[in-house]
């Protein structure tokens, strides 16, 4: 069996990138002392949309061969979210760079931004855990 190609060092958002929109439901657990959603669920939505976007987008043996782990958030809260918000986040996979991939995903309650955060991931084998790069045919469909 052939091997796709790898992925070049750097493949990047030049081209359209696919947006993918996550729907957040807001857990009474995610509400703080003051009333509003702690500042930590807001990685856990984080987290739960790019994995979906992986899910929807990749190919379902890449899903089934590779996990993926944050190595870095970087977020920047705009307003408070609350219980009865319907809040979205949209995630957009702005490069790939050998087995690490580098995320915008923008949370609103309607037009309203939320927060924003800057992610960094690596892409992990299933099997060995180890970093992995994708074919570069699994990650054509993201663009």
């Amino acid at each position: 069996m052939a091997l796709a190609p790898a992925v070049p060092s750097c493949y990047d958002a030049t081209m359209t990138t696919i947006p993918h929109a996550y729907a957040i439901a807001v857990d009474p657990a995610d509400i703080d002392f003051m009333g509003h959603v702690n500042n930590a669920s807001y990685l856990k939505w984080v987290q739960e949309a790019v994995v979906s976007h992986w899910q929807k987008l990749a190919p379902a043996d890449a899903v089934a061969a590779h996990l993926w782990v944050a190595i870095r958030h970087e977020i920047t809260y705009r307003k408070p979210a609350f219980l009865d918000d319907e809040v979205i986040a949209t995630v957009i996979l702005e490069k790939v760079q050998g087995a690490r991939a580098f995320y915008e995903t923008i949370i609103r309650r309607g037009e309203e931004v939320l927060a924003e955060v800057k992610s960094s991931w690596c892409c992990l084998d299933a099997e060995t855990l180890r970093p992995a790069r994708l074919a570069r045919s699994v990650v054509d469909r993201f663009f």
